[in-house]
């Protein structure tokens, strides 16, 4: 099988890239929607930093340096400024942020569509019924949030939209622009998880009117478990409380880290009074070289290049006759293609048996992927190329034409 999957030059750094994942000797890894694949790069940076823990114990100056010059790099991904960047433990942890530091009352609501979302942006607010904050669910279209359902639940009391940039599953895009600018002028604070997003698509959160932003590191950002990063806008950061406060949270200008004067206190600036307690500095370490690498290609390089690859591969698996879901390849899809009929399993099963036969195959060909309610999802980062799409195209293929004979 040769299908038209070329590369232009514009794509040539990439290929220097692929050499700096050794993972990709051993797999075909199309799996960065559950988790990414490590660099040397970013190997090397933890060995060097738990090298400096072990023999020296660590310079505490530095390691806060580093967290200082991480999220400046981050806020420079997104297009926000350094203060308006908290650091978290994980998505779940950045959402609850959000949920319980925001000024809204009894009566208020939050509108989402929770078949589309994440668990972990659906319990924040169903745990918020008991303070008095309404949940508003609207049903999806064809695998899509439905803006303008959500559009129409909005009222006078809605406090909170939230919604997943690109859902897991099936893997769409939603329309953040859109959906941002219409409450923003509607004064109502857009909240969105960029678990399947941020590192793999360019990101504004100014031109998208993003008020809060919640991502992880484990995936788009080729980073660590364990860590996570939260912006929230500056004019809603200043009107938020914070539900745990800790030092690093607390304006004492320049004084030590365990200082504290008097009992009366001022909150940090931004997003940074929900920082908490100290950091995980080890995945700091590893987010600082592969943000160097995500920055150097740049966010609109890696958009495109991954379009180009999903893109062939949707269309290679609808000319074997394969279903993706969405149709012909379009704008909906990022660098994540799912085959199967989505809801046709749980969360990671597929009930499909011909699709589960088919699973079973690529696996056994070392294809990395996940299974998603029912689907295969396949879904690329900077180490792929088009030798992945005709891998899993020819073994897809070779599948079904032993399945016919």
């Amino acid at each position: 099988m040769n299908r038209n999957t070329n590369e232009s030059n514009e794509f040539d750094p990439f290929k220097a890239v692929r050499a700096d994942f050794p993972a990709t000797e051993r797999w075909t890894y199309t799996d960065v929607s559950g988790r990414d694949i490590l660099s040397n790069k970013v190997r090397a940076a933890i060995d060097a930093h738990l090298d400096e823990r072990m023999y020296n114990g660590g310079d505490k100056a530095k390691m806060f340096a580093l967290i200082e010059r991480v999220r400046e790099k981050y806020a420079r991904l997104i297009s926000a400024e350094a203060d308006e960047i908290a650091y978290t433990k994980n998505i779940s942890d950045g959402l609850n942020m959000v949920a319980t530091g925001l000024p809204w009352q009894p009566g208020d609501n939050v509108i989402l569509c929770p078949e589309l979302e994440h668990p972990n942006n659906v319990y924040p607010w169903l745990n918020l019924h008991r303070k008095g904050l309404e949940t508003r669910m609207v049903d999806p279209h064809n695998g899509h949030i439905p803006i303008d359902d959500i559009v129409k639940r909005i009222d006078a009391r809605t406090c909170i939209v939230t919604v997943s940039s690109v859902s897991f599953a099936p893997g769409f895009r939603t329309d953040i622009e859109r959906l941002g600018r219409i409450c923003r002028e509607r004064g109502i604070f857009f909240l969105v998880d960029g678990a399947q997003s941020i590192g793999v698509i360019k990101t504004d959160v100014q031109n998208s009117y993003i008020d809060g932003l919640a991502v992880s590191t484990q995936k788009g950002l080729l980073g660590l478990y364990g860590m996570g990063l939260l912006y929230v806008r500056r004019e809603w950061a200043e009107r938020m409380r914070p539900a745990y406060l800790a030092r690093f949270g607390v304006d004492l200008g320049d004084a030590h880290e365990a200082a504290m004067d008097g009992y009366a206190y001022k909150l940090m600036p931004g997003a940074r009074r929900f920082d908490l307690g100290n950091y995980n500095f080890l995945a700091t370490a590893a987010l600082d070289a592969s943000l160097d690498l995500l920055l150097e290609i740049g966010s609109e390089r890696i958009e495109r290049y991954l379009a180009m690859l999903s893109h062939a591969l949707a269309q290679g698996f609808i000319e074997l006759g394969v279903p993706v879901c969405g149709g012909a390849p379009g704008p909906h899809i990022t660098n994540i293609v799912t085959v199967g009929v989505l809801g046709n399993g749980n969360h990671a099963s597929v009930e499909d048996p011909r699709m589960n036969a088919l699973a079973a195959h690529l696996v056994a060909n070392n294809i990395k992927f996940s299974l998603r309610r029912g689907l295969l999802r396949f879904s690329f980062h900077i180490y792929n190329n088009k030798d992945d799409v005709e891998r899993i195209l020819g073994l897809t293929s070779a599948f079904l034409n032993n399945e016919i004979h």
